[in-house]
């Protein structure tokens, strides 16, 4: 999350940020990333609208149930995410606060939603509504936060299904999964070994004023996020952002020098750009997005990482006959396209936008890129399967179908389920939730 002065002197009005936040809920309540609406923010709105809709989506549950005994029907979604954004705003009170957002007081809070709506366009003759229902929120917060205590979706701010889900799979860990999820994640860094040490990013950010620790083997957590190009060393190329759960899977693949590999969705690079950083390697980095795939050149080219040593196509991994030569791969990445249930912290709107079904439509895909990849991976070779998701059925379900699919195929040491690490954690021990699996073709 970027951060932002919390000098109120230095804030846009609360009234500009509520509403702006309300039109990126929106977005999401009609089924739109909330990264994409966030692109859409002027520049001077963008770091608190994003704290404040980032809040909103990990209270929108309990929000949501509150709001529905405030107002029966609403005239319009734009109100109902005003309302939505408001409520969440006004609990903030009861946690370390909203990060990147000064404190405000529950009346303040008030008023402003209502100089929002009076303000804005389709909302105006609406504000005395938006006034009484928030109005009433504060005078009978308790009995209303008492009616809903039992609805699974105002508890956990997950939709049902995403906690019975994990109640199944997960009975002894399935609370503080959900947990996880709601803490806001920190910053951690990746060292670029081919243009800095660890010990001289650290001294830079100390030289800086910013604090940082170690995690993993070539990690850094800073202690306060910042915005990227506000960190030392960004320009330079001495770092990417990459979780530490992230940061394993091109330590898992464990390319040598001399390897063809495989990275067979790439977008948006940071393992393609981790698996340069480890080896020098002939590397081919599809994605089924060419746009997505820009932002990959770019980074590689920041890192120094670009030139004849990465080949970056537009392809269908699923779809081997379209781009691959024949010519077997060393080693196959195969990031696959998944819920991003793992990365929830993160990308908080990821709940509110996924269905159910979405599980079994990316379990089969998975399974069928799988495969696909199976075959251009060379005897003696491995092939990674990974996703950032921490449902079963897309994770150690699917790699114990591949093993029955083929017989080929030996299971290597690999961690498996990488459950979320948050809540009592030290920032250096944070991570957000992986699933890796590691196969070895038989010769």
């Amino acid at each position: 999350m970027s951060a932002r002065s919390d000098s109120p002197s230095l804030a846009p009005p609360l009234s500009a940020v509520l509403l702006s936040s309300a039109d990126a809920v929106q977005g999401v309540l009609e089924g739109r990333s909330l990264t994409d609406m966030l692109a859409a923010v002027e520049p001077a709105l963008r770091p608190a609208t994003q704290a404040v809709s980032f809040h909103a989506m990990r209270h929108l549950g309990w929000a949501g149930a509150i709001a529905g005994q405030l107002v029966q029907r609403y005239p319009n979604t734009r109100l109902q995410a005003l309302l939505l954004v408001s409520l969440a705003l006004l609990v903030r009170g009861d946690e370390a606060g909203v990060p990147g957002m000064p404190a405000y007081a529950p009346h303040t809070v008030v008023d402003q939603a209502v100089t929002a709506a009076a303000r804005a366009r389709n909302l105006s003759a609406y504000k005395g509504l938006l006034n009484g229902s928030l109005r009433r929120f504060l005078r009978e917060r308790a009995a209303l936060e008492a009616a809903v205590a039992d609805r699974p979706e105002a508890r956990w701010n997950h939709p049902g299904w995403w906690v019975q889900a994990l109640r199944r799979a997960y009975p002894q860990d399935w609370q503080a999964i959900l947990e996880a999820a709601n803490a806001p994640a920190p910053l951690t860094l990746r060292v670029n070994r081919r243009r800095a040490t660890r010990e001289q990013v650290l001294g830079a950010l100390a030289a800086a004023g910013l604090a940082a620790e170690p995690a993993g083997e070539s990690g850094l957590v800073l202690a306060t996020p910042r915005p990227v190009a506000q960190i030392p060393g960004f320009a330079e190329g001495w770092w990417s952002v990459q979780d530490a759960g992230a940061q394993r899977a091109a330590e898992l693949l464990a390319p040598r020098d001399g390897m063809r590999v495989l990275d067979a969705c790439a977008a948006p690079g940071g393992k393609t750009a981790h698996l340069l950083e480890l080896a020098d390697i002939e590397l081919l980095a599809l994605d089924v997005d060419a746009a997505r795939l820009a932002r990959v050149r770019q980074n590689l080219d920041r890192l120094g990482l670009g030139g004849e040593r990465a080949r970056l196509q537009a392809a269908d991994a699923a779809d081997p006959h379209a781009w691959w030569d024949g010519r077997p791969f060393d080693a196959v990445l195969a990031d696959v396209p998944c819920t991003a249930s793992g990365i929830v912290r993160r990308h908080p709107d990821i709940r509110w936008l996924r269905r159910e079904d979405d599980l079994r439509r990316t379990a089969a895909l998975q399974a069928r890129i799988a495969d696909a990849l199976w075959r251009t991976v060379a005897p003696g070779g491995r092939l990674l399967y990974a996703t950032c998701s921490v449902f079963p059925a897309e994770g150690e379900r699917q790699a114990e179908a591949f093993l029955e699919r083929h017989p080929d195929a030996r299971r290597l040491d690999a961690p498996g389920q990488l459950l979320p690490v948050a809540i009592g954690a030290t920032p250096a021990a944070q991570r957000d939730g992986f699933f890796y699996a590691l196969f070895a073709k038989l010769s």
